[in-house]
């Protein structure tokens, strides 16, 4: 192990004992101790029944649990490879001219550093492209529908979606097909990962490839991950030890949406079949005083109707944070200390134009999101923390890039914009 000044390996077994507490109380179901319960959605027998522990070699590090998957499309090798091509390929769009890479780029934890971003006639998502690293964990997908549980349905939200028109394939399916088996590199592809079909080139058998590859984009080599838990307390600095004991204490209630191994608080896999799923108003708007979210962007309550849940969307993962700006489910805040600056003031404060108001006074908002004071040092250290999110190994990963780029020239028209 790694020389480190003894402070540090006192400070590494505290914190052990403390964020095992913190862990334990951000997984739970229970009521928020200030008083209003911070709601938690129960996934209905029939939605677990659907999924099982992969069989698929992850190569997880030993403290990780394996993702589960749908019972009716098990990961493969061949279906993974056959998942990255149409990943990076603009034959999946309309006009050729966008992929699932267009909006989820490597080097961005498959974010793509837009506010919002553009589908292939330049219609505007509602909503800022969340990281798809770990996504195979998530029980539900996407900033605030309750009912996408799985990777299959979210592939089809951009491929056939109609509003706003994304990838614009809606009634192209015959089209898409033929587009792929014009290609000499797809038919065989596509019989080694559907053997039971080998024959057959679908929009249904694109989703599950699609879902499959995304299953595999696994972010567990951070910085931090070695040192909290991997035993390596050299792997990040003193200033992000102390950002990480700022980050799970009660002063700054981060923890509470943000605490499990993924750092958010809606989390499934084979140790925990049963789910955990939560979405939070932190405050970002109060167009009315009484709480409203711009109409276009009610989250949670767009699905349930329920006033309650007006501005509730799920927590992101804080994995790899630090290269996923702009923030927050419509990419309206530019840079990390901004968002510090927003949860310190409990609410954002915008004073002019069609979105003016104050968040701290949103009587919707959770009462986690109850403001703090950092010194400038303090600052610093939360910042260090949250880069030591980070995992480079995830950002450059050949098995996760454009296979596209490693053909001869002129062998394919395939290939992401």
């Amino acid at each position: 192990m790694t020389a480190v000044p003894e402070r540090r390996r006192a400070a590494f077994a505290a914190l052990a004992a403390a964020l095992a507490s913190c862990l334990a109380t951000a997984q739970s179901p229970d009521e928020d101790p200030h008083g209003a319960p911070e709601p938690k959605i129960a996934l209905s027998s029939e939605v677990l029944d659907r999924y099982v522990p992969s069989a698929y070699p992850f190569a997880l590090p030993p403290w990780m649990p394996k993702p589960l998957e749908p019972r009716d499309n098990p990961t493969t090798p061949a279906k993974v490879e056959l998942g990255r091509r149409l990943f990076y390929d603009t034959r999946l769009s309309v006009n050729r001219t966008r992929s699932c890479a267009s909006c989820h780029k490597q080097e961005l934890a498959f974010t793509d550093g837009r506010t919002v971003s553009p589908g292939a006639f330049g219609d505007l998502t509602p909503r800022n492209a969340m990281s798809l690293a770990n996504a195979a964990y998530a029980p539900v997908l996407t900033w605030g529908n309750p009912l996408l549980h799985s990777l299959e349905q979210q592939a089809l939200v951009p491929l056939v979606g109609r509003e706003p028109v994304e990838l614009g394939m809606a009634g192209r399916d015959e089209e898409l097909a033929a587009r792929l088996r014009a290609d000499p590199v797809y038919p065989p592809l596509f019989a080694r990962a559907f053997p039971e079909a080998p024959d057959v080139i679908s929009l249904a058998a694109v989703v599950r490839a699609l879902a499959a590859f995304e299953r595999t984009l696994v972010s567990a080599r951070s910085p931090y991950d070695r040192y909290r838990y991997e035993g390596n307390v050299g792997a990040v600095s003193e200033a992000a030890i102390r950002g990480e004991a700022l980050f799970f204490g009660e002063r700054l209630e981060c923890h509470h949406c943000h605490g499990n191994f993924n750092l958010n608080d809606s989390m499934m896999h084979a140790r925990n079949r049963i789910g955990e799923i939560a979405f939070h108003n932190t405050g970002l708007y109060n167009l009315d005083g009484k709480g409203a979210y711009p109409s276009d962007n009610t989250g949670l309550e767009e699905h349930t109707g329920r006033p309650e849940d007006m501005g509730r969307f799920k927590a992101p993962s804080l994995r790899n944070v630090a290269v996923t700006a702009p923030y927050m489910h419509d990419g309206s805040i530019p840079t990390l200390d901004a968002v510090l600056d927003h949860y310190a003031a409990g609410g954002r404060t915008i004073a002019g134009g069609p979105h003016a108001g104050v968040g701290r006074t949103n009587p919707l908002k959770s009462s986690f999101v109850s403001g703090f004071t950092l010194t400038p040092e303090e600052r610093a250290d939360l910042l260090a923390f949250l880069r030591s999110l980070t995992d480079d190994e995830f950002l450059k990963d050949p098995e996760f890039s454009d296979p596209w780029r490693n053909d001869p020239p002129g062998r394919s028209e395939g290939g992401s914009r």
